[in-house]
């Protein structure tokens, strides 16, 4: 049985739910907006070196009093809303899911497990820090929307890309590349140290695992060996002519299993199941989903509770959800959310947890039915001593 778009059971009910958040919004946005106008980001600081030493501390004072004023005037709206979004929050599904139209199952499934009874997928996470705007600032971030915006079409740019590998021929020890154009490499790295080795170290592409499925609903449990991209470009501009900055990048012995590391302007290709955390504001959920949802045809997002929950679920106050957010290329025929009851910090203003899923791979020979489960979650992000007690009671499935 398919999963339902809207997280609310009846009609009415979503539509009494939309009316109170409306009233909220507004209220919410220009609280947001006093927060964001009297804290700048690193950027913004540099940025206004170029302007009069006056104009900050007008626009700080003249903006924070009548977005606060604002905030005044539609505070008895937000209270109302309140009263009618927070009673509705406990017949709540913990999550809304998006689906692109009724695709066929040749286009969503594996056909792997029908020709040779095998299959692979590959996977990514990321962690986006798309806060409200102005508690975003604190970590030096600003503009969530457009944030948001822009890392939906660099994903759905990068994803839908062909997954073309190109190799360098050059005296330099420039390798195979996953990028779709190679890049340049100085005629100075063909001189004495030509035949030199990179600097060692270790970065892993997104785990591609593969299993074979003989009865209905096999999970996939055996991971292969990931398929590794190989640029060894070895940072020699510091000896270049042209007056490049030097790149040191510290040099130790490579380990017999280890894997060239490389990093890569380009999101992977390719992505069959996309995990992304502390994905907190609702409209920047929102248009990350309208830029990923031709690539990928189930989405799950705005994952977790709000307001007061039973002692056993979670606790504390609920203001925002978890942050998860999963888009999948393969159906999801179930999903299940569950709330870390042990919080502490600014960290128990959300509803942090653990998202589990079941998608539907393919099918196998016998056209049995095969599944895979992933699993999605974001624990304790406070520093301190406190975060690792708080780890394990998390991660404890007793706790």
């Amino acid at each position: 049985m398919a999963l339902r778009a809207s997280p609310f059971p009846y009609k009415f009910v979503s539509g009494i739910h939309a009316i109170g958040w409306t009233l909220i919004v507004p209220c919410f946005w220009y609280l947001d907006r006093v927060i964001a106008v009297c804290k700048s980001t690193t950027k913004e600081r540099s940025e206004r070196q170029e302007q009069e030493c006056y104009l900050h501390p007008l626009k700080v004072f003249f903006g924070s009093i009548s977005f606060f004023l604002f905030f005044l005037l539609t505070a008895p709206l937000a209270f109302l809303g309140f009263l009618l979004w927070a009673p509705l929050q406990a017949c709540r599904r913990p999550f809304s899911y998006h689906r692109v139209g009724l695709t066929s199952a040749e286009k969503e499934t594996n056909r792997g497990f029908e020709q040779t009874g095998k299959a692979s997928f590959t996977f990514a996470s990321a962690n986006l820090c798309l806060l409200p705007d102005g508690l975003a600032r604190f970590n030096n971030l600003g503009h969530t929307q457009h944030r948001a915006h822009e890392i939906g079409q660099r994903i759905a740019e990068s994803v839908g890309r062909p997954h073309v590998i190109i190799t360098v021929e050059s005296p330099s020890s420039c390798g195979p590349s996953d990028s779709i154009m190679p890049r340049p490499c100085s005629e100075t790295d063909g001189g004495m140290e030509g035949h030199s080795q990179p600097p060692g170290g270790h970065h892993s592409e997104p785990t591609e695992s593969s299993a074979s499925s003989d009865d209905a609903e096999e999970p996939l449990t055996e991971p292969s060996s990931s398929k590794p991209n190989y640029n060894e470009n070895s940072n020699k501009q510091g000896q270049s002519d042209h007056g490049s900055p030097s790149v040191f990048l510290p040099k130790r012995p490579r380990l017999l299993d280890e894997e060239p590391w490389e990093v890569s302007a380009f999101f992977p290709a390719n992505i069959d199941i996309l995990c992304l955390e502390e994905v907190f504001d609702k409209r920047a959920a929102k248009k990350l989903t309208t830029k990923l949802k031709p690539l990928f045809g189930h989405i799950l997002y705005d994952v977790g509770v709000y307001a007061c929950q039973p002692p056993c679920r979670c606790s504390a106050f609920k203001f925002f959800n978890s942050g998860l957010f999963m888009a999948s290329r393969f159906p999801v025929l179930e999903a299940q959310y569950h709330c870390f009851p042990n919080s502490c910090g600014e960290d128990a203003l959300a509803a942090k947890g653990l998202l589990s899923t079941k998608v539907l791979i393919g099918q196998n020979q016998k056209k049995k039915k095969a599944v895979g489960y992933f699993n999605c979650t974001h624990l304790h992000a406070p520093e301190g001593k406190s975060q690792f007690p708080m780890w394990f009671n998390q991660k404890d499935p007793h706790s």
